[in-house]
């Protein structure tokens, strides 16, 4: 029996279901998947129905699109605006979809991604600001990371206690982009360092670029091991969000060690 009568999905259940879509790796989106599962029963509605909705947001990747991966082919004039809404304003609508999550299951959204509360501001504006920033960091980790299949997206290391959701266009600098997914690259933590301060690029192509500044390295064992190894080679390509060659090209020009010096 259905669990909801309903067929129209209302917004705020779009909304949970697009932040479970950018959580969900592609491959997982299925009706047994545990996190479906719970989705299903906070927003009254079967896993199938739900699994059924993230196949029709994946339809719109364009992307997945690109590689011929549609998912669904028909859906929903309420997804396309869902998706339409965080592709304007990533920061304010990953946000409002935790909050939504978060009364779905009668919890505070401080509690759903266990933030530790302790050097807070008991109340104002600076403790509302605190408190979104990290649960919009907690969601842009947890879409890299489902993103790129937990992993790093140049060593294919598959252990999400040692990667890295990193920007490649800096969290500071563009504010308009900085929850954005095609703006981020799951890496381990090591060479999320060397491309955090320009040691290594990506090229618009997805090829690895080391600096100047590396190659004069006299450990030729670290050198090889850990940086040459990789170069030229292209970075494994994520499910879904792939990186923006506008972003790449950014951090080439602006971070990337060879184009300040």
């Amino acid at each position: 029996m259905n669990k909801n009568p309903k067929l129209n999905w209302s917004r705020d259940e779009l909304i949970v279901a697009f932040n479970l879509y950018c959580k969900t790796p592609f491959t997982k989106i299925n009706s047994s998947n545990e996190t479906i599962q719970e989705l299903s029963k906070v927003v009254g509605r079967s896993a199938s129905s739900v699994a059924l909705k993230l196949a029709n947001f994946a339809r719109l990747d364009p992307d997945l699109q690109k590689r011929n991966i549609s998912g669904m082919r028909h859906g929903s004039k309420g997804e396309i605006e869902i998706w339409s809404e965080f592709s304007k304003n990533w920061e304010e609508l990953a946000y409002q979809s935790e909050l939504i999550l978060a009364k779905y299951r009668n919890n505070s959204v401080e509690n759903s991604i266990q933030m530790f509360l302790g050097d807070l501001p008991k109340d104002g504006i600076e403790r509302e600001t605190i408190i979104k920033t990290r649960v919009n960091q907690a969601f842009f980790r947890k879409t890299i990371l489902a993103s790129y299949n937990n992993r790093c997206c140049i060593t294919g290391l598959p252990i999400p206690e040692l990667l890295i959701a990193s920007h490649i266009i800096p969290w500071a600098i563009d504010r308009k982009n900085r929850m954005n997914p095609c703006n981020g690259l799951c890496l381990n933590a090591f060479h999320d360092k060397a491309f955090d301060t320009g040691f290594i690029s990506i090229s618009a192509d997805y090829t690895i670029i080391l600096s100047r500044q590396l190659r004069k390295l006299k450990d030729q064992n670290i050198l090889n091991n850990f940086f040459l190894c990789f170069e030229g080679k292209q970075i494994i390509l994520p499910q879904k969000f792939f990186p923006d060659k506008t972003f790449l090209e950014y951090h080439n020009k602006n971070i990337f060690i060879d184009s300040r010096n």
